[in-house]
């Protein structure tokens, strides 16, 4: 009896169990007749390595592995505790739409036929240098457009063969070689070049344009011409001449030996220097503390000699000596052998002429030594020998991979979409790729650049050379901090890029505060931080190293006219290597900009003075002015130095990373 008991129980059990299976198995299939058609749908983008059930918060963008290279070297973004990360609000394409765009190219234009061209107010000459700025920078960018998919990559691994430290060549071979020594790399500060050569004895001049006698007359002529060019330069267009000097041993016009120096630029002459035997004058500005003119003797007699004679004489018998002005003769003669030695100082070239200083010449804006890639004799002359030394061992301009490091850690961190705390933006070159990267390397490594509370980025106008251009596009399509402002290059026109800067750092960027920069000034992002927040949030600031009652020189290299500028003041203004202004002040420069009422001036560093003048006359502007926004090098506990070098730039980064102190470095 106990048995069957014990049987029917057991059959009983076995019953339930194989229930319990069943209601599990159906539950089972209904459970993946439901997720397999959504698995597919989906492409299966919700499966990871953490499981299934953790991943429903996923959106549907399929999963790329990514490489063990690429993950090395990419740091997430530091973010601070109180900025937690905020996604991009997806249901707004047309703000990702312009952020993209001014990701490469500025939204900066210039409409000529808007603006007064003739006015009278000192500005219409910047007004026509940017309309042609302009119209030019837009063909090179259209064309920079199309040939974007015919450019061969450049492989930045390679390494290029390094430049002469020193070229020496033949006269016979300078002539075979059209009378043209090709400088690859251009020149750099210390370099010189030496030039043994025999005027030629002077022939009569047919050329109407040089000969003013009367017909079947004509001048007696022996000069040569040594120039300094840009080999690279546009299609179509004469190479410029960065340094043009030009010894007239029977004269021109004036019946005297002259010598004249000058630049061309597209076609272009300059203001002439001419020395004509008269020393430059006391109250005339130096060039490395050189006079631009030495005296020579001017009407080819000897009484000087007689006079450096009578002055020993009278030395000797009083025992005293007097002051005695000593006349040259003029350097070159014909068919007399001569050594000429140029040298590039600080401020300009140097001409020596057998030992003696003959002249110099200040360095023309918009010209760079390394511009200088060619040497050329022309006239009447035959060169013995050329010699050139202490050349530079790379060019920036065509060696770009010598100073790119093309790694995803140096590329910029992502725009937020909220507002940024500032906004730095910094003037560049299209051919600085050396500052730029240094600059990448040091403090654009801040942590609130990488969490993108403090944003930075690169203004570039294109550049003359078309293949600077090319390289620049990739600089800026891999690294993503630089801007390109759609206009030509040029000195008196950086104005146009502090404008897009401003327009940049408040449409783009929603910045707080916009702070203005070159691309060899070291910033100090939380000293700079610290400082704007002294002020009160609710208050328009303009911070800086701020001159007052500054004076605009009148002449010289720097010379202003008066009707450029008819005051005998600037406004205050704080120094160009770096100054804050608050979004409100931006914001109304840009206004005034779209506008057609800002005035633009060759200095941009006043230009800004002027503008900030302008907006405190109807808002309280607060000036903070600070000598560690320093102008001319570095100072103790800086909060900017200019003039840093991108070995400087490093090294202190490396200090302030490793001492946590804000130290100077004095190399270069």
């Amino acid at each position: 009896m106990k048995r069957a008991k014990f049987d029917m129980f057991m059959s009983w059990s076995r019953q339930r169990s194989v229930q319990v299976l069943i209601f599990i198995a159906f539950v089972y299939v209904v459970l993946v007749g439901l997720e397999v058609p959504f698995v597919f749908k989906t492409g299966f983008s919700l499966v990871s390595q953490e499981g299934f059930g953790k991943n429903r918060h996923l959106n549907s963008k399929t999963f790329v592995l990514e490489s063990e290279e690429y993950v090395e070297e990419r740091k997430a973004p530091i973010r601070p505790v109180d900025a937690p990360v905020r996604v991009v609000d997806q249901s707004r394409p047309e703000r990702r739409r312009i952020r993209e765009l001014h990701t490469l190219l500025s939204n900066l234009a210039f409409n000529g036929s808007s603006v007064n061209m003739n006015s009278t107010d000192g500005f219409s000459g910047i007004l026509k240098s940017a309309k042609e700025a302009f119209d030019v920078g837009q063909k090179f960018w259209e064309e920079l457009e199309l040939q974007r998919q015919e450019v061969i990559p450049v492989d930045y691994n390679n390494k290029t063969e390094e430049c002469p430290h020193s070229i020496s060549i033949s006269g016979l071979e300078f002539q075979e070689k059209g009378r043209m020594m090709v400088l690859p790399c251009g020149l750099t500060l210390g370099s010189h070049i030496t030039v043994v050569g025999k005027p030629k004895k002077a022939h009569p001049e047919h050329d109407p344009k040089i000969s003013l006698l009367k017909t079947g007359q004509f001048l007696m002529v022996s000069q040569f011409m040594m120039e300094l060019q840009g080999l690279k330069t546009v299609d179509g267009e004469d190479p410029p001449r960065i340094l043009h000097f030009n010894p007239r041993l029977r004269g021109d016009w004036s019946g005297k030996p002259v010598i004249e120096q000058n630049t061309c630029y597209r076609m272009q002459w300059g203001t002439a220097q001419r020395c004509d035997g008269l020393r430059s004058k006391d109250t005339e500005e130096t060039v490395d503390r050189q006079v631009k003119c030495e005296n020579w003797i001017r009407d080819n007699d000897t009484h000087s000699e007689q006079s450096k004679s009578s002055w020993w004489l009278n030395r000797l018998i009083a025992g005293r000596p007097k002051k005695m002005s000593i006349d040259w003769p003029f350097p070159f003669s014909e068919e007399k052998l001569f050594v000429l030695t140029l040298s590039a100082g600080f401020e300009g070239y140097h001409i020596n002429v057998d030992g003696r200083h003959v002249t110099s010449f200040p360095y023309r804006t918009g010209f760079a030594l390394e511009d200088a890639t060619g040497l050329s004799l022309n006239g009447d002359i035959d060169v013995d020998s050329v010699f050139a030394a202490s050349l530079p061992a790379t060019h920036p301009n065509f060696a770009p991979q010598r100073h790119l490091d093309m790694s995803n850690r140096w590329k910029a961190p992502p725009l937020l979409d909220q507002p940024v705390d500032m906004f730095i933006g910094i003037l560049s070159a299209g051919n600085h790729f050396a500052e730029r990267m240094a600059i990448r390397k040091s403090w654009m490594q801040h942590q609130l650049i990488r969490s993108s509370n403090v944003v930075a980025r690169f203004f570039v106008a294109l550049h003359a050379r078309k293949e600077v251009n090319v390289e620049l596009k990739k600089e800026a399509d891999f690294f993503g901090d630089i801007v390109i402002v759609p206009y030509m290059d040029h000195y008196d026109l950086v104005v146009l890029k502090t404008v897009a800067i401003c327009e940049y750092g408040v449409r783009v960027a929603s910045a707080r505060n916009i702070m203005k920069c070159d691309d060899d000034t070291f910033v100090r992002v939380d000293a700079v931080i610290k400082e704007v927040n002294k002020v009160p949030k609710d208050r328009s600031l303009y911070i800086g190293n701020i001159n007052y009652h500054h004076k605009p020189l009148r002449s010289g290299k720097w010379a202003v006219t008066y009707e450029e500028w008819p005051e005998e003041d600037y406004p205050a203004y704080a120094n160009g290597p770096g100054y804050i202004v608050s979004s409100d002040i931006a914001n109304f420069i840009v206004s005034e900009y779209d506008s057609y009422n800002l005035k633009l001036f060759k200095m941009e560093d006043v230009s800004m003075g002027m503008w900030v003048e302008k907006f405190n006359s109807s808002r309280a502007v607060q000036y903070v002015h600070s000598l560690k926004f320093s102008q001319s090098g570095c100072v103790e506990d800086y909060y900017s130095a200019h003039y840093q070098s991108p070995r400087q730039m490093i090294c202190m980064w490396n200090k302030l990373q490793q001492q946590g102190r804000a130290l100077c470095c004095n190399m270069r």
